[in-house]
């Protein structure tokens, strides 16, 4: 590993044994580039799987969740970049190097993002609009079904001309995102009350709070296998508890307030005629009592 380097990459592993090393080892063999590992108590044996690569690994020894793991991480380091990338997400220097050129030639960017493709290179709708009240109840009532392009029906940008341009954007996804250290520190890191989902919004809310930009830059590509390590609908009560919390945080009273509303009628229409069979709708059940319990 070189004495100084220029980006540190944080990958945060839960039980990702199935990608980690793929991920991990091609990291180890760009010369500005520092591999950190936090292991969030995987149970597969994820972090053995890298012990052979001169990459840092971090036992946190619990499932800290994804934001206190990559607290973690950055902190672990001192490279002046941090990439933040997910444990199936591949990233090459090249695109790496595009990232950091992107925040070197504008001081008033804040994070850089890439564009995203799944491993068959189908477009990963990675770049995201903020919730606003007709996204939300346009969700909870299946209206998001019916206008599949309309712009105030969903969060997801699902234009792919919009993937092929660079710019400002209001939010992108956190599989993969590269900070200046200095904003992390400025920001206090990732919020740590958000155990999963929500905590990528979260940060590029706070980013643009600072007066930087969101900014998407297509020329950069990461490759994510994506998938979830848990049954879906086990974890629908985790981003409804998640999805409360940010508008708690960044959004009115009332607009909070009406968050609330739509997911609990999200929960309740969804289990009532959603698909999914049982386990679906025992996840909606639960969903539904997130939403009814008093903040």
């Amino acid at each position: 590993m070189a004495e100084s380097t220029l980006v540190d990459v944080v990958v945060v592993s839960y039980n990702s044994a199935a990608h980690l090393r793929e991920t991990v080892e091609p990291l180890t063999h760009i010369p500005w580039v520092r591999a950190i590992v936090v292991d969030n108590d995987s149970r597969d044996g994820s972090l053995g799987l890298v012990s052979d690569l001169p990459a840092t690994a971090i036992q946190t020894g619990a499932n800290l969740g994804f934001s206190k793991g990559n607290n973690v991480g950055w902190r672990a380091g001192e490279s002046p970049y941090v990439m933040f990338l997910n444990p199936d997400a591949r990233v090459d220097d090249t695109t790496l190097r595009r990232l950091v050129d992107v925040l070197e030639a504008n001081p008033r960017v804040g994070i850089a993002a890439p564009k995203i493709l799944d491993d068959d290179g189908t477009l990963n709708h990675s770049l995201r609009r903020y919730p606003r009240f007709l996204s939300t109840y346009a969700q909870a009532l299946f209206l998001h079904r019916i206008a599949t392009r309309a712009q105030w029906a969903e969060e997801q940008v699902r234009d792919p001309g919009r993937y092929d341009v660079a710019g400002a954007q209001e939010w992108v996804s956190g599989a993969a995102m590269l900070l200046r250290r200095e904003t992390l520190e400025r920001l206090g890191g990732w919020d740590e009350g958000f155990f999963l989902y929500c905590e990528d919004i979260d940060i590029c809310k706070r980013v643009q709070d600072l007066g930087l930009e969101v900014r998407f830059e297509p020329e950069a590509i990461v490759t994510h296998e994506g998938g979830q390590s848990a049954p879906w609908s086990s974890t629908l009560p985790i981003l409804a508890a998640s999805r409360l919390r940010y508008a708690e945080l960044h959004r009115s009273r009332a607009a909070a307030f009406g968050e609330r509303l739509g997911i609990a009628l999200e929960a309740a229409t969804h289990f009532l005629v959603g698909r999914g069979g049982r386990p679906a709708r025992a996840g909606w059940w639960k969903t539904l009592g997130v939403a009814a319990r008093p903040s």
